[in-house]
């Protein structure tokens, strides 16, 4: 069993080294073991997997790594959690700790001289104030990771995952479906953490496509398109375009041209599928004269 997941031993660690939590950098650590395991069950690490972990905090969930994967690359933000990892990883000789931001960091560099250049798996505990805009990079770069399991905030993880009429679905929804097959693990209670976070978590995995999930002609114009027609969920489809000015067509002739194409003007949004709103993205991109 990892000592780590013991709070006894955890506190005992933690004031040795004289640490304070840090609310602004989101840090609630797991004390639990069969949470541990769920998420290097749900990541389908082998021993042939370089892992990328973001956040390792003291080290509870890269120790448990470590003793599964080839080799593991943590970055971590807080420089007072360096010595205490120095300490709980000492004895794995396949973990390197780096320290750095890793929204700042030259990814570059990164998965050349850290991770050899090679594919990778990211596995994290994610700190919730930070989760998408980390997520997003890796996607929106196209990093070459195979897979990106993580534990975040229940309801980000649930709208990551939501299908075309739902509450949940929405550019979010779109955006990682679009690089990735989003894959809910399960939920995680708060009380598995030390210090317990306000809200439940989600362990979720998401695999990278071989190619996105629909064709698109312009990438710029398809999340225009996305974040058009999910700014305003309540307006019609019409609306929200001709509002956004996405199109260089007349709000009539933009309804006749959706007509044209199958797709109703008056629907909302968070009724269109990637399919179709790739159809309307090809479409405007079309029309456009710099297209």
């Amino acid at each position: 069993m990892n000592p780590l997941t013991s709070p006894r031993y955890l506190k005992e660690l933690l004031s040795r080294h004289g640490f304070n939590f840090s609310r602004s950098l989101g840090q609630n650590f797991l004390i639990d073991e069969n949470i541990l395991q769920k998420i290097i069950k749900g990541a389908a690490v082998t021993r042939e997997d370089v892992i990328l972990e973001i956040g390792p905090g003291v080290g509870t969930l890269t120790a448990a790594l470590a003793g599964q994967a080839e080799r593991v690359v943590a970055v971590e933000i807080d420089r007072s959690l360096l010595p205490i990892l120095e300490e709980t990883l000492g004895d794995f000789d396949n973990v390197k700790v780096i320290h750095g931001d890793i929204l700042k960091l030259d990814l570059d560099l990164l998965l050349r001289d850290a991770l050899g250049g090679r594919p990778f798996k990211i596995v994290a505990n994610l700190p919730y104030y930070i989760t998408t805009p980390i997520i997003m990079r890796f996607l929106e770069e196209e990093r070459p990771y195979t897979s990106i399991t993580v534990m975040i905030q229940k309801e980000v993880a649930e709208r990551m995952a939501a299908g075309p009429g739902s509450k949940d679905y929405g550019a979010l929804s779109v955006a990682v479906q679009f690089y990735t097959r989003p894959r809910l693990i399960g939920r995680v209670p708060s009380g598995v953490f030390m210090p317990p976070p306000k809200v439940d978590s989600m362990i979720i995995t998401l695999e990278r496509r071989s190619r996105p999930a629909v064709e698109v002609k312009s990438t710029a114009m398809f999340f225009k398109v996305v974040k058009a027609v999910f700014a305003q969920r309540r307006k019609t489809l019409l609306n929200t375009l001709s509002a956004a000015g996405v199109s260089p067509l007349g709000k009539a002739a933009l309804g006749e041209s959706l007509s044209g194409i199958g797709i109703d003007p008056v629907r909302r949004g968070e009724t269109l599928t990637l399919e179709e709103l790739a159809a309307i993205s090809n479409l405007i991109t079309h029309q456009s004269p710099t297209a």
